[in-house]
């Protein structure tokens, strides 16, 4: 499913027009986005939690030479599923 398509469905399934479900879906994206650039996490009971992890410095390879290179830590999002959605796949 794209983005298009998660659009008609909220429309669809929210009695909603196709531009008010695309204006409340970029709204949740954003809210998201800016709680977890402020270091917050989102919980969605049923569904699953998003949050920042962070990843440390550490040393690759370039796979075309095989020198070593530095790759610096990094910040990254995390999504852990709540329980209601590891109950709805199994």
């Amino acid at each position: 499913m794209n983005k298009t398509e998660l659009i008609e469905h909220i429309a669809k399934h929210a009695d909603l027009s196709k531009a008010a479900a695309g204006r409340a879906l970029e709204a949740t994206i954003g809210a998201v986005r800016t709680t977890l650039k402020k270091g917050g996490t989102v919980s969605l009971v049923g569904f699953g939690t998003f949050a920042v992890g962070k990843r440390a410095a550490r040393t690759g390879r370039n796979p075309r030479t095989g020198a070593a290179i530095k790759i610096k830590s990094a910040k990254v999002p995390k999504f852990r599923p709540g329980k209601g959605l590891k109950d709805a796949l199994n």
